[in-house]
């Protein structure tokens, strides 16, 4: 066997796609890209309180990488609807670059002798921290949103803890590279054969060790550099075309034919709305939302009462336009939603209604995470945040949350608990 034919040797990986122009375009854009995904992925964890410990902590050994971590506001409402919009989006579109990336410099995963020093070894370590860490939160983030569960553990902090794994291995290679990558693309041309710019300095020279990358015997191109990078640009925009949709209503909403969710929406009318777990699929029993049977258990400073539906009607009412935004990337445009305000329950059990504090709210829901979730203050004095138990004018479906939902203004989808059986007013 000659030695072309083995993968370590240069001569086996014969694409003229392949350079350091190439790749380095690749890297800039991921360099923008994922910063900004790891800076929405942040942004995405605040949302959900996880100081709230223990109840919103998923987290709970997060230690220094809380360090940032602060109350996150009810304004504007529509807050948490762009970021994970953004997050989930940005996500899917950069996947294409990302493979094509590690497409591009694969010879190097091959090259012989795998270390030539100590640093050449760290070097490589580093490397697969840096692989290794964006295939699992790549494939892990693609996995939540289409609500397949297939990973060992809770999604929570696999994602958080391998987010900060992966960028820290980013950080330390783009500090390395990013300055050769900038030089490579200023002086090289980007169609396959083609020499650098006839220039007087040692500017025209690659830095970026060319020889490892550009193949000695490459085949004829049958596509150029440049459309390689249409393709690449073509696949990122298909992926979007086809998710982004489920954050807008009308037909825009239907294109979205690979976001969870895919089929049509739960029926029509006031209710037609998207929702993430159905009352079935969360182990809900109608025996329990009877007239007769469920009652609201309300405690806090001075004791404990308990209300039934019909109590809570005999309450003033107030409305307010929110979404609803969930993690997946999806969301609703503004429902209208009429219920008791959640500061007003507050002043049921001795809390003033400005000096309302944090709750802990219990569903009945028995399947999945949130089965219990924490409020803080700031969004339970919020005048907008209800005990909503209508919805576009309509009593709640079974599947939005009947006889009792949780809307709060910015608050992640799972923070809106469905199904409320129980609050508990106090410092949590």
């Amino acid at each position: 066997m000659r030695d072309h034919k083995l993968p370590t040797s240069p001569g086996f990986w014969r694409s003229p796609l392949r350079g350091p122009w190439f790749t380095s375009v690749l890297g800039l854009v991921l360099l923008l890209g994922i910063t900004a995904l790891f800076v929405t992925g942040l942004v995405s964890y605040a949302a959900y309180n996880p100081d709230l410990a223990p109840v919103n902590d998923k987290t709970p050994d997060k230690g220094l990488l809380g360090f940032y971590l602060f109350s996150w506001p009810t304004d504007p409402v529509w807050l948490y609807r762009l970021n994970q919009g953004v997050h989930v989006a940005l996500g899917l579109v950069l996947v294409p670059v990302l493979l094509a990336k590690l497409w591009s410099v694969i010879p190097k995963l091959f090259a012989l002798p795998p270390a030539r020093s100590i640093a050449h070894a760290l070097e490589r370590i580093s490397l697969l921290l840096l692989v290794g860490g964006a295939l699992f939160e790549f494939t892990t983030g693609i996995l939540n949103i289409q609500l397949d569960y297939i990973f060992p553990g809770s999604f929570y902090p696999l994602h958080f803890y391998g987010a900060w794994v992966f960028f820290a291995a980013f950080v330390a290679h783009a500090v390395l590279k990013t300055p050769a990558a900038l030089r490579n693309i200023r002086t090289l041309r980007e169609e396959p054969g083609e020499k650098p710019h006839e220039e007087t300095d040692e500017r025209a020279k690659p830095r970026e060790e060319p020889d490892e990358l550009v193949s000695p015997n490459p085949v004829e191109p049958t596509v150029s550099r440049r459309g390689a990078l249409g393709l690449v640009g073509g696949a990122s925009l298909l992926l979007f075309f086809t998710t982004a949709g489920r954050n807008f209503d009308g037909p825009l909403r239907e294109t979205a034919v690979l976001a969870p969710h895919g089929g049509p929406e739960p029926g029509t009318g006031p209710n037609g709305f998207q929702i993430n777990k159905t009352a079935a699929v969360a182990g809900i029993r109608t025996a329990e939302t009877t007239e007769e049977a469920w009652r609201l258990v309300v405690t806090g400073r001075t004791g404990t009462v308990r209300l039934s539906r019909a109590e809570l009607l005999q309450l003033p009412l107030h409305s307010a336009a929110l979404p609803i935004a969930c993690v997946e990337g999806w969301s609703t445009s503004d429902q209208w939603w009429r219920g008791v305000r959640l500061r007003d329950l507050a002043a049921l059990v001795g809390h003033d209604e400005e000096g309302a504090p944090d709750v802990l709210v219990e569903s009945l829901q028995r399947h999945g995470a949130f089965r219990r979730a924490a409020l803080r203050a700031n969004q339970v004095r919020d005048p907008r945040s209800l005990l909503a138990l209508y919805v576009n004018g309509e009593t709640l479906t079974p599947d939005h949350g009947y006889p009792a939902r949780i809307i709060v203004p910015a608050a992640p989808g799972v923070l809106n608990t469905k199904w409320v059986a129980g609050m508990t007013f106090g410092d949590l």
